[in-house]
């Protein structure tokens, strides 16, 4: 008999249910660009990623700015990549192309950005599966309440912390992982 499947034969019930309950890779969530290029996650091992629902039309907008100052600062420690999103309030109505202006002309940024996709809802994008469930990222389940929530993943991939829109993107609370 094959050794490989002697040792798979093998498995109990415990070790099949750890294997069922393992975490989703962060690496292997698939998302493009606004531009419509798939972004490789796993390109961005080694270092944080804030992952940021943007909207072009909220009361935080404003928080480009502070998004390009992080990503400027300490773009050698984190990444930051907004994922627009138009489920409050249908704050981010625009096309890819429109949010693309709207960032660069109002904000200057020239951090990564998404395609526009659901946070939440019944048509959740996999990538806010995974920072909202518990039972995929391994570590909490949170809920997104409104545009500009923050998501802070470390180096390996690994959930780490989340804040809601009030917090700055400047705030302590974040660039404290940073330092």
């Amino acid at each position: 008999m094959n050794p490989i499947k002697a040792f798979v034969g093998t498995l109990t019930a415990s070790d099949k249910n750890i294997k069922q309950n393992a975490t989703e890779s962060l690496y292997d969530i698939a998302i493009n660009s606004l531009q419509g290029n798939k972004i490789d996650l796993s390109e961005f091992k080694g270092k944080k990623i804030l992952f940021v629902n943007v909207a072009s039309k909220c009361g935080f907008t404003p928080q480009y700015r502070e998004l390009q100052e992080l990503h400027d600062t300490y773009s050698d420690k984190v990444v930051v990549i907004g994922v627009p999103c138009n489920q409050f309030g249908k704050q981010e109505p625009g096309s890819n192309s429109d949010i693309q202006e709207f960032c660069q002309v109002n904000y200057g940024v020239s951090f990564l950005i998404t395609e526009k996709i659901d946070v939440k809802g019944e048509n959740q994008h996999p990538l806010y599966r995974w920072l909202t469930k518990k039972a995929i990222n391994g570590k909490q389940n949170t809920t997104v309440k409104w545009n500009f929530q923050k998501y802070l993943i470390d180096e390996e991939g690994e959930f780490l912390d989340y804040f809601y829109s009030i917090t700055k993107p400047t705030n302590s609370r974040i660039t404290s992982y940073l330092k």
